[in-house]
């Protein structure tokens, strides 16, 4: 479904009717879609929610640029549209870091996180000024080195023309506008904070995002557990679906 806000219309997907929800952010141009693997299975004991985060997708934003704040308040508004007082709350690389300030924003309303190569440093890189000048320069071919750096998996040929479609439903400028957008996270400081379950997944050949990072993050994070999916590179979600989702509902088991 489309959700109208006063500056954008988000597509919104939800499968399942469990006792449980969880509602997950995709990363960077990657949109909700990279979410539906895992939750094919979820969903037959679980609510699952993802969306299409401004600057992907089918969604689309009429503001003048993309800021984070617009990104951690469609979320909520997401949660809200939807009825969704509690829930396990999930984000895929930079979504990683909307998932992360929201939850310390309104504690009380998530019963924990998974944080899937997980982006949670604002600091600009020169990777991300690479990929920067890459969109504004050469947007499909930079696009092309994304995906096969994100899906190294030789397995993985479908997947990655997948990916392909994914990425390229954002353009030059909402690329270059959600990488800058990082800048503004601020959850360093804060990670003592950020108490809830939380269960941060990552691939041993993730090219991205290091798996030196999660280790860090799992070490700072009060309750944190890294899992490790042995050949996954970034995006496990869609090449180690199965994985993820016995990952999710073994750390989030009831009784």
């Amino acid at each position: 479904m489309f959700l109208e806000l006063a500056d954008a219309t988000l597509m919104v997907s939800s499968f399942g009717a469990g006792p449980r929800t969880i509602v997950a952010h995709g990363g960077w141009v990657g949109s909700g879609e990279l979410w539906l693997p895992p939750f094919e299975s979820m969903s037959r004991t679980w609510r699952t929610v993802t969306f299409d985060h401004r600057g992907t997708g089918a969604s689309q934003s009429r503001a003048n640029s993309i800021t984070f704040e617009h990104l951690v308040a469609d979320l909520f508004a997401v949660l809200d549209r939807l009825g969704v007082e509690r829930c396990v709350l999930a984000g895929e690389s930079a979504g990683a870091a909307v998932v992360m300030t929201a939850a310390l924003r309104q504690p009380r309303r998530f019963d924990g996180l998974v944080l899937v190569s997980p982006h949670y440093d604002g600091t600009p890189t020169a990777q991300m000024m690479q990929f920067m000048k890459g969109c504004q320069v050469d947007f499909a071919t930079t696009m092309e080195a994304f995906v096969e750096a994100c899906v190294p998996e030789p397995e993985c040929a479908a997947e990655r023309a997948w990916g392909r479609k994914i990425v390229n439903r954002s353009n030059a400028k909402d690329a270059v506008e959600l990488l800058a957008c990082m800048r503004d996270v601020r959850v360093m400081s804060r990670l003592s904070e950020l108490t809830v379950p939380t269960l941060i997944l990552h691939g041993d050949r993730d090219v991205i995002r290091s798996l030196a990072a999660s280790e860090e993050l799992a070490r700072r994070m009060p309750r944190a557990k890294l899992a490790v999916a042995s050949g996954a590179g970034h995006v496990p979600t869609v090449t180690r679906p199965d994985w993820v989702a016995r990952q999710i509902e073994a750390h989030f088991a009831t009784g």
